[in-house]
């Protein structure tokens, strides 16, 4: 005898296993940094090996997503995304029993493979699994807070693993949630395809992941390599955009559809997008470090820190829809960037005061996250409804790929940033006391926040800096720069995605020529 199961239960089913997922996902992403420190001595890595564990993760979905929008809408959302599920679960395992650096971050290139092809088909699956306009808008709502307690959570949650046990079970705990998200999973998704699906974009995919990679590898490794080895590489990365750019436009399936960029609301949105991932996002990798090296708090004090610097992005999303149905995408998300910006500012204006302490950076940090939780969810609603709904597996690449993209760049450039302001605020006399190569690397040990060793490996600094105040000003003053950083961009992005959302007129009118367009 079989038993039935009702539409609303099997689209309930296939929510609970998506956000799941996705809470995996963001358990991944904001329970990382906090372990960095441990990771630093335990394998043991250097500050290069720290960047390179979290950017292996984000370049690897990028190498994926769009082959996975592909994939998913041409041989079922359903199948890929079980499929990509379980290598999350079996990838998390590779991450935990890792003991180096450099199988750490192999592992953590496959992990993200695996977790940037699970996000981008939950997106595809709840917004081809809910085809009414609020109802959709209800279930990323859920989505949002459940990916929200795994991004907000996340810190508090893997510095109390690694308290109670050790940092592998940061990894390890992905396998038995890998488990209980592909029960409901199985049961209730619907598979659906695309009927005119696409054959997969190699050239597209190969163009894309020489850029990305390219352009991430010389901001991190660019003062190791010489400046002619340097610029060569960064002329790869360019034309590899270049090559990326006129093979979508020419190919007569490309996976990166550019027609929808003349989609007013779907372009405003995916500098949301970007904008997440320019100022908000990879300074969480880094802020661990300044919490315990700039402020001196021990670990259990940063991850409640961080906690809050991430909670309002958990409680914020249904005040984002209501805001969002309310006044507008053209609104909102050009809002929550500028809100996002000025909580950075506030930051870089707290951690400069005299007597600097985690009070005086806390208000930035909590408007940081309430512009976060206005744009998240407001800008993957938009992506996702602005296209046709059999389109849904390409928008979301695009999507979850502005996001991944600019997010691999940033935790690069802030690492960038950081370094060479380190190496700025240092005394001249100490400057003036070791050669180039020394002094990168001591900027690279400061930036860590390790200050234990430092006069036992620099013996320099006995004679010029015995406090130690010259290098925890140094190091600082390069969070300030970094948090000006993010503060700026996150505005100027905030303009630009006002300007092009532009009128509700215009974007109507884009809008219906584009559904036009695919119509024909």
């Amino acid at each position: 005898m079989s038993m039935s199961v009702s539409p609303s239960a099997r689209n309930t089913a296939a929510l609970i296993g998506v956000c799941l997922a996705s809470l995996m996902f963001g358990l991944e992403i904001s329970s990382i940094p906090v372990i960095l420190p441990t990771l630093e001595t335990a394998l043991p890595a250097n500050f290069k090996d720290l960047q390179w564990i979290m950017n292996a993760y984000t370049i690897a979905c990028t190498t994926v997503l769009m082959a996975t929008g592909t994939f998913a809408d041409r041989y079922g959302r359903k199948r890929v995304f079980i499929t990509t599920t379980i290598a999350f679960g079996v990838t998390s395992l590779m991450c935990g029993l890792a003991q180096s650096a450099s199988v750490l971050i192999a592992a953590r290139f496959l992990q993200g493979l695996a977790g940037g092809a699970m996000l981008t088909c939950s997106i595809a699956i709840i917004s081809h699994q809910y085809q009414d306009e609020h109802e959709r808008g209800r279930a990323f709502t859920a989505w949002g807070v459940i990916s929200g307690i795994g991004l907000g959570f996340g810190p508090i949650i893997g510095s109390m693993i690694a308290a109670v046990s050790s940092w592998h079970w940061v990894f390890l705990v992905h396998v038995p949630l890998t488990v209980l998200a592909l029960v409901p999973s199985v049961i209730g998704i619907r598979e659906s395809r695309d009927p005119h699906a696409k054959r997969l974009d190699g050239w597209g995919i190969v163009t894309l992941t020489i850029a990305v990679f390219g352009l991430t590898y010389v901001i991190t490794q660019g003062t190791d390599l010489g400046r002619t080895t340097a610029i060569g590489l960064a002329a790869v990365a360019f034309g590899s955009f270049v090559a990326f750019v006129l093979v979508e436009r020419n190919t007569a399936q490309p996976m990166f559809d550019f027609s929808v960029f003349r989609i007013r609301k779907f372009s405003g949105a995916i500098i949301g997008c970007i904008g997440m991932n320019f100022c908000y996002w990879p300074f969480m990798i880094y802020l661990p470090i300044y919490f315990e090296g700039g402020l001196g708090l021990d670990s259990r004090a940063v991850g409640f820190l961080l906690l809050a610097y991430t909670i309002p992005f958990l409680i914020l999303p249904p005040f984002a829809d209501y805001l969002l149905r309310r006044h507008g995408a053209r609104i909102v998300i050009p809002l929550g960037m500028a809100i996002m910006g000025t909580g950075f500012l506030a930051m870089r204006l707290g951690s400069g005061f005299e007597q600097a302490n985690w009070l005086t950076v806390l208000p930035g940090a909590l408007l940081a996250g309430i512009g976060l939780g206005l744009t998240n969810t407001s800008v993957t609603n938009t992506t996702t409804g602005a296209v046709p709904s059999n389109r849904a597996g390409m928008a979301s690449g695009i999507d979850i790929s502005a996001r991944l993209i600019s997010l691999a760049i940033n935790i690069a450039v802030m690492g960038l940033i950081l370094l060479e302001a380190i190496q700025w605020s240092l005394p001249g006399t100490l400057v003036a006391a070791l050669d180039g190569q020394q002094l990168r690397a001591l900027a690279s040990t400061i930036a860590t926040g390790n200050f234990g060793s430092l006069q036992q490996t620099y013996p320099v600094l006995s004679l010029q800096d015995p406090s130690g105040a010259a290098v925890h000003t140094a190091l600082v003053k390069g969070f300030g720069w970094v948090m000006l950083y993010g503060g700026i961009g996150a505005w100027i992005l905030a303009a630009i995605s006002f300007l092009i959302f532009g009128s509700e007129g215009a974007t109507a009118k884009s809008g219906l020529a584009c559904a036009i367009d695919a119509a024909e």
